[in-house]
């Protein structure tokens, strides 16, 4: 989400800005991370370039990101619950440089409206990526009974801007809502963190009463992400923890409901990389976000 410079993958003529988890609903997210393999081949492509092998950032053998535990009839711990997905721009957003930069109201300040996001250095979009990681995702929080809504699904030409995706997860009533990203830092540095709202109330934003509640969400995501997929916390933001804290952000600041943004990886490191364009490696980050979003919600 972050950019240190022009990204040929998109737009070449564009300047750019720069644990422990609860095994709460692990039968159920296991089963899903099998059988939503399957039921995810008919809603997206893998996208997968190789798949890496089940190790962990340092190449030590990774835990198995779900058990083999068979579910009981109890086990959709989800229920009731709504969750909205935020797969991160767009893939065409390049196309349509007039419309993101378009300035929309963030309530500290106005920002553009989306941008075309980051990729590896080898082209691999980050906005195909959060697409992907997203629809993953879906399966296996419906499996657990969740209502489960996207922002965007690869069915519009751009966007939508920032504002609108607060808004979607405002207007669902949303339970959790998590907006995915991959970073775009330099070389070197590495690992995922979790982006948790501050206090903001000026102008259409106030995140005091989400803050809490999304430090908890956030925090839940952050040890299962950790623990499904084997890679450690952000080396350059968050100090150790995996956690980080921003006010500048329109999806946070106009939500009204528990929100966190998660950096999967960074795109622009050739080790990350090589995780981020792996669809294995996409399916442990999928169940991690989903195991995440059910300890959350389970309390």
């Amino acid at each position: 989400m972050s950019y240190y410079g022009p990204d040929p993958a998109f737009d070449p003529h564009r300047p750019r800005r720069s644990r422990r988890v609860p095994l709460i609903a692990v039968a159920v997210l296991a089963v899903g991370a099998t059988a939503g393999w399957g039921v995810y081949a008919a809603v997206g492509d893998s996208g997968s370039k190789s798949a890496a092998p089940r190790t962990t950032a340092d190449g030590r053998p990774a835990a198995s990101a779900a058990s083999s535990a068979t579910p009981t009839p109890s086990s959709r711990p989800l229920q009731g619950k709504v969750v909205v997905l935020d797969p991160g721009h767009n893939p065409t957003n390049y196309r349509h440089t007039a419309e993101i930069n378009r300035q929309v109201n963030i309530g500290t300040n106005a920002k553009e409206c989306d941008t075309t996001g980051t990729a590896t250095n080898s082209g691999y979009a980050e906005a195909a990526f959060t697409l992907d990681v997203a629809r993953r995702a879906r399966v296996l929080l419906q499996q657990a009974g969740a209502t489960v809504k996207l922002t965007q699904n690869g069915d519009r030409a751009w966007g939508p801007c920032v504002d609108e995706r607060a808004r979607i997860g405002n207007t669902a009533h949303a339970d959790a809502a998590i907006s995915i990203h991959a970073d775009g830092a330099p070389e070197g540095d590495r690992g995922f963190h979790v982006i948790l709202p501050g206090a903001v109330h000026a102008g259409a934003a106030d995140t005091r009463a989400i803050v809490a509640p999304s430090r908890a969400l956030g925090t839940s995501v952050e040890h299962a992400f950790a623990r499904a997929t084997g890679t450690a916390p952000s080396n350059y933001v968050g100090g150790g923890t995996g956690l980080d804290v921003r006010t500048d952000l329109g999806g946070l600041n106009l939500s009204t409901v528990p929100k966190v943004f998660i950096e999967c990886g960074n795109m622009r490191d050739t080790k990350d990389a090589a995780l981020l364009t792996s669809g294995a490696w996409r399916e442990r980050a999928a169940v991690g976000i989903s195991e995440g979003i059910v300890s959350f919600l389970r309390g």
